[in-house]
């Protein structure tokens, strides 16, 4: 089974200009995982032979398993529904909010780094990194209340 590690300078085929900040490389064990794990890796790339050919993006699906199961982070928070003419409450926005946070969260790696292709936060880092000019510091944003505020302009909107 395969299993996603983070490099480290000790190997000698691995080379990094930035002391091996977000490198990543994937490892061969063949007696790795449980019955179970194995199971599960087996129905994953079974989906990806299926769909290959209809989803273009890439298919984390392997690092996600790995990641999810070592964070150890709790994902059982229902969906929030919202019909289409029904009011989003805030109680349902802040639901939906864990959710993202929570799934964030157990994507990420031990280094504090997202391995391998995530982009999402991309789009949000500058709104969560500050720069603020009068003070000559960086002000960094709970993540939590940029999300709710977020929500609630996406909810007013409609």
């Amino acid at each position: 089974m395969w299993k996603l590690e983070e490099a480290e300078r000790h190997d000698p085929w691995l080379v990094s200009t930035n002391n091996f900040v977000g490198r990543h490389v994937w490892k061969f064990d063949p007696d790795l995982g449980t019955p179970e794990e194995r199971a599960e890796v087996e129905k994953a790339r079974e989906k990806f032979s299926q769909n290959r050919s209809h989803v273009k993006g890439s298919s984390d699906v392997l690092k996600n398993l790995q990641l999810i199961r070592e964070n150890g982070i709790d994902l059982s928070i229902p969906s929030v529904r919202v019909g289409d003419r029904e009011e989003i409450s805030c109680e349902k926005a802040e639901i939906a909010l864990r959710k993202a946070v929570r799934f964030t969260s157990a994507l990420q790696a031990k280094d504090g780094h997202w391995p391998s292709e995530f982009s999402a936060l991309l789009f949000l880092q500058p709104s969560l990194v500050r720069p603020d000019l009068r003070m000559h510091s960086v002000q960094i944003f709970n993540v939590k209340n940029i999300y709710k505020k977020f929500l609630k302009k996406i909810i007013l909107k409609r």
